[in-house]
């Protein structure tokens, strides 16, 4: 199993391009499902989840073409791939595909409104929390789908298609959010989606939604209208920058200083997140297209955060912003209300030197002026970059194991962190 070793203490300086969003490719990969015709997505990042639902699709029967390089386009760039799933020859989806990835359970939207049926298996836990399926459920049958659960399997069905209505969660859910656009397209009348995740990547799916004929109104509000069509068509479209990997970067450069630019996002995107990071110490400053963070010698100083929904603190900066906060001047207190479990990484950041103490869904980080290299253990994707962060800014070898999670969603890290001078390598194994 493959690892990586990083020798800490340099400084980061350079730029860094940022790669399309994850969390975004991935619901634009499913809704392809929702036409004939061929959907193509530009920017897509190079990364093992996005393999992974690629083979997922082609089960359905969708076929894909990663189109040829580009002028410009390099290893650390995105790629564009075209869906097309003109004849879907299976509406389930087996228990060892959607294992390998939770969010493949959203193909049961598109496959219920387009085909009137799906079979999924149930995804399971994972190591950050259940994130359980049902508001999922319940917004499939506020559409008029019957749904049951049989050996492990969400059956739904809709004989007649599904009909508009209004959704209301009793909390804000990325994925049901999701869940509820692509089967509202579909339907027959209205839906309202009330208490909608607003998240920059929910508006993405919606506008490429609308390329393809949908009728949506309200993203990236509270309240989301869908008008129903009878089919949607073909469309392209370029996947929005990742906030999470420009966040990521930033931090790295606040814990490490330096001075890096960070090409290709948007700072509005993360903006919450930016402030946090000018209170601990960093000089940002932003374009339209480009963010640029340093810090000269002046120390990093201990802030307070919480995590919440957009526009809020992303919960998947939390561990990022933890591994910075062990070098703070003072103490911390990071309050995680998204996911329970999300502090896994504590443990293996306390074997570098940290010092952490937990209490409930918060974690009080006293800052220490060293932290020393040594061998750590990946838990989940953004538990094992807060590692790496971590181990940039430790004295001597940091070595840290399970790193496939890190190729589940960070494009070329190694390459771009080490154009930025970082003393950091996978070794094969």
């Amino acid at each position: 199993m493959d690892r990586i070793r990083i020798r800490g203490g340099a400084p980061l300086n350079g730029t860094i391009p940022i790669s399309g969003a994850k969390n975004a490719a991935l619901p634009l990969m499913i809704a392809s499902l929702l036409t004939e015709e061929t959907l193509e997505l530009g920017n897509v990042p190079r990364l093992a989840d996005i393999s992974s639902l690629l083979r997922i699709l082609s089960n359905f029967g969708v076929d894909h073409m990663i189109a040829g390089r580009r002028p410009g386009e390099t290893s650390e760039t995105g790629q564009t791939i075209r869906l097309t799933a003109r004849s879907v020859i299976d509406t389930c989806a087996p228990y060892e595909l959607v294992s390998t990835m939770r969010a493949s359970f959203w193909v049961i939207a598109p496959l219920v409104a387009r085909l009137g049926e799906a079979r999924v298996s149930m995804p399971g836990g994972c190591a950050i929390g259940t994130r359980p399926v049902d508001l999922l459920i319940m917004a499939l049958e506020k559409l008029g789908a019957e749904i049951e659960i049989d050996g492990g399997y969400v059956v739904a069905k809709a004989p007649k298609g599904l009909t508009g209505a209004t959704i209301e969660f009793p909390k804000v859910t990325v994925g049901g959010t999701h869940v509820a656009l692509m089967a509202a397209t579909l339907a027959k009348g209205t839906t309202v989606i009330k208490n909608a995740a607003r998240e920059p990547e929910v508006v993405d799916l919606a506008d490429c939604l609308i390329k393809m004929g949908a009728k949506i109104r309200g993203a990236g509000e509270s309240e989301i209208v869908v008008e129903g069509v009878e089919r949607l068509h073909g469309a392209s479209h370029d996947v929005l920058p990742d906030r999470i990997e420009t966040g990521t970067y930033a931090m790295a450069v606040a814990m490490t200083g330096g001075d890096v630019t960070l090409e290709n996002t948007r700072p509005e995107l993360l903006a919450f997140a930016l402030d946090v990071l000018k209170q601990a110490g960093a000089e940002i400053t932003s374009t339209d297209n480009s963010i640029r963070v340093r810090r000269n010698g002046n120390g990093i100083k201990a802030v307070d955060m919480t995590t919440d929904p957009f526009p809020g603190f992303p919960t998947d900066l939390q561990a990022q912003f933890m591994a910075l906060m062990t070098k703070a001047s003072g103490t911390s207190r990071i309050r995680e209300t998204i996911f329970e479990n999300r502090f896994m990484h504590v443990q293996e950041l306390a074997r570098l030197g940290a010092k952490i103490r937990l209490d409930g869904d918060s974690a009080y980080v006293e800052g220490v002026p060293t932290l020393k290299g040594a061998p750590v253990m990946a838990t989940d994707l953004r538990a094992s970059v807060s590692l790496v962060i971590a181990g940039l800014a430790a004295e001597g070898e940091t070595t840290i194991n399970r790193v496939y999670h890190l190729d589940r969603g960070f494009e070329a890290l190694e390459a771009k962190l080490v154009r930025c001078g970082a003393e950091i390598e996978r070794i094969k194994g």
